[in-house]
């Protein structure tokens, strides 16, 4: 239920933007936009707040979150007859999202699984409102129409924004063991690991029939007359395939 305070801004800010419109003095609509972010600071903070504990610093967040307030004061339009923050808010909200998706990713996985992310953060928020307590994965899965595998995955990938160190402790207290030590000794592997997954980024990146024959040759060890057999042309023209896709994936793991 609105207060005597939040009725006594949304007015004061109302007027504002009515003299922001008709204004056309640089320095008169810079003071009149500063009093209207002033005014409107404590919501749009309190918008920030919302993503607080996903790995990102709280100044960070209420820096994006004022600049998407100065942005939505210069949009707003007194003719679609609302209230500001009802723009505003919503505004903020795709700002701070936009900059989750494309600044807070240490390990970036895929757009479908951000999105659903996203989309869980909410229903959670709503879930935990009407429940008491933090919602289930079988409930989350009900409200959003996914399966339960779906949304583990989605919410797994929260991890994303800032993985554990390998130096953290499995336990979360102790340091006599660490996340590193579940990692395999294997030196020359560990080495090699840049190079093998720009490899693999790189044959994802070929046409599927390129990727066969990639495949036929190196995992099946076929001879370029058995994979000229089984496409139906001649052993030459495997041959020139051949050259340039190994062309292709020295260019793009060597860029």
């Amino acid at each position: 239920m609105p207060t005597a305070l939040s009725i006594r801004r949304e007015h004061r800010t109302q007027s504002l933007l009515s003299s922001l419109a008709q204004e056309t003095d640089p320095s008169r609509r810079a003071a009149i936009t500063a009093e209207v972010v002033e005014l409107n600071l404590g919501v749009c903070d309190a918008v920030a707040n919302r993503f607080l504990h996903r790995g990102v610093e709280r100044d960070d967040l209420v820096q994006v979150a004022r600049l998407a307030l100065v942005r939505a004061v210069g949009r707003f339009r007194l003719e679609a007859e609302r209230p500001f923050l009802s723009f505003a808010v919503p505004t903020i909200t795709g700002e701070l999202k936009r900059y989750f998706r494309d600044h807070c990713w240490m390990i970036r996985p895929p757009r479908s699984i951000q999105e659903s992310r996203a989309r869980l953060d909410q229903v959670g928020r709503d879930l935990e409102q009407e429940l008491g307590r933090p919602p289930k994965i079988s409930e989350l899965a009900a409200a959003t129409r996914q399966a339960r595998q779906e949304v583990a995955e989605s919410l797994s990938a929260g991890g994303g924004y800032r993985p554990l160190s390998l130096e953290a402790p499995l336990d979360g207290r102790s340091a006599q063991a660490t996340i590193g030590d579940l990692l395999p000794a294997d030196d020359d592997q560990l080495e090699s690991l840049p190079e093998r997954l720009a490899l693999r980024e790189s044959l994802n990146s070929l046409r599927p029939i390129d990727r066969m024959v990639v495949h036929w040759r190196f995992a099946e060890e076929c001879s370029q007359s058995e994979i000229a057999k089984r496409l139906g042309v001649s052993q030459m023209q495997v041959s020139r395939m051949l050259r340039r896709i190994l062309g292709q994936l020295r260019e793009s793991v060597g860029s």
